[in-house]
């Protein structure tokens, strides 16, 4: 009864958190013209700064929010994020100039505590071998929030621009109010640990991490994957917007599509895929998934050709969930937390630093100065990629089944 009940909740808090981010992504167009960008690749710029501050905000905290769960809990941490996350959205509804969108998106990446503490939980209360199918739920979740969110943000926004960040806050808001009533604490004290000054620095977080016997190697992964994967949250609105002209709307849906098959992927497809393959089998189709994918939205320039290569994106996401579980398998029941958090620290590396070179190969691949290439982000994440399948090869001897 507890571990369904805390499973619902922390499934309920992802997909509310998933619809916020959701919601933002077929209106950063209409958002970044709304505070002065003059052209869709001025916006592309500006949005990937966006991102790189939430992710720098992340990176900062979320090894330190991580090492702080395991010392007090994942209950109040979860609550507080969600708090946080409430008076992001109000800040971004309330927005009129890039600056204020800034702070807005940095108390966001103070709040990332949403998933690192959702998935430290959901690791506290998994069996070694349940981790990657739990893990896969997650994704599931942020799939349903994307069906939501992007539908959400494309409609919302044909009322009115705040729309969209108004919803997001109150939902964030309701259900810290129901967290704080129904959510027991997963990490009993007898296997806390004590907080200390180091925990206080996310490099020596990251270098205790990477210390760990086992855990390098999927670390490593998971950054470079984190990595090309940003191609798409990035630019994904911008490059449809350049290559089919189609309106917010489509836009929104088409994220809400993809949603749908992250949901059906992850929750569904994944649990069949690790008992018919098992982990390490599941692992190398998601990436052979991702590297066929993003070649493919490379080259295409039709609707057809679209929606084939969204249904080998959407495979891809076997990727993540898996070498997260080969990652939390290594570590002690104490160091969940600093692990989740120094794996979102991580990815939050690669959203800095990815949305900046995406944005910037786009931008000049759209610019009449240039070769016009609208695909050539896809292409360069493609090889980063199949760089890392050599390493991901290593990884068999991580797997549980």
């Amino acid at each position: 009864m507890f571990k369904n009940r805390a499973i619902v909740f922390i499934l309920v808090t992802l997909v509310i958190d998933a619809i916020g981010i959701g919601i933002v992504f077929p209106i950063m167009p209409d958002l970044m013209a709304r505070v002065g960008a003059s052209d869709t690749g001025q916006g592309a710029l500006w949005g990937g700064l966006l991102m790189a501050a939430y992710a720098g905000a992340l990176f900062l905290c979320g090894p330190i929010v991580g090492s702080i769960s395991d010392a007090i809990g994942r209950r109040p941490i979860l609550i507080a994020a969600l708090a946080m996350l409430a008076l992001d959205y109000v800040i971004m509804a309330l927005a009129t100039s890039f600056w204020l969108l800034l702070l807005g998106r940095t108390l966001a990446g103070l709040a990332g505590a949403t998933y690192i503490t959702a998935t430290a939980y959901v690791s506290d209360i998994s069996a070694p071998q349940e981790k990657a199918a739990n893990f896969g739920l997650i994704g599931a979740a942020f799939g349903i929030g994307f069906v939501l969110g992007p539908a959400i943000g494309g409609v919302a926004a044909e009322i009115s621009i705040a729309a969209p960040f108004w919803i997001a806050a109150g939902l964030s808001a309701a259900n810290a109010v129901f967290g704080f009533f129904v959510l027991p604490e997963s990490l009993v004290k007898e296997k806390r640990r004590p907080f200390g000054r180091r925990d206080l620095n996310p490099f020596k977080s990251i270098i205790d991490a990477f210390r760990l016997t086992g855990l390098a190697l999927p670390l490593i992964c998971i950054f470079v994957f984190e990595f090309a994967g940003m191609v798409y949250p990035t630019l994904w609105a911008f490059w449809i917007r350049e290559v089919f002209d189609w309106p917010t709307l489509y836009i929104g849906l088409s994220l809400a599509g993809y949603g749908v098959l992250l949901a059906l992927v992850q929750g569904g497809l994944m649990p069949h895929f690790i008992k018919w393959f098992g982990d390490y089998r599941t692992l190398m189709i998601g990436m052979t998934a991702a590297l066929a994918g993003m070649i493919g939205f490379g080259f295409t320039v039709t609707v057809a050709g679209l929606v084939a290569f969204v249904l080998l994106a959407a495979l891809s996401d076997f990727v993540p969930p898996l070498i997260t579980a080969m990652a939390a398998n290594q570590a002690d029941e104490d160091r969940q937390g600093l692990v989740q958090g120094v794996i979102a620290s991580l990815s939050s590396v690669a959203a800095i630093m990815s949305p900046l070179v995406m944005t910037g190969i786009f931008h000049r691949a759209v610019d009449d100065q240039g070769p016009y290439f609208p695909g050539a982000p896809f292409l360069f994440s493609a090889i980063l990629v199949g760089a890392m399948v050599p390493l991901v090869m290593r990884l068999k001897g991580h797997a549980t089944v």
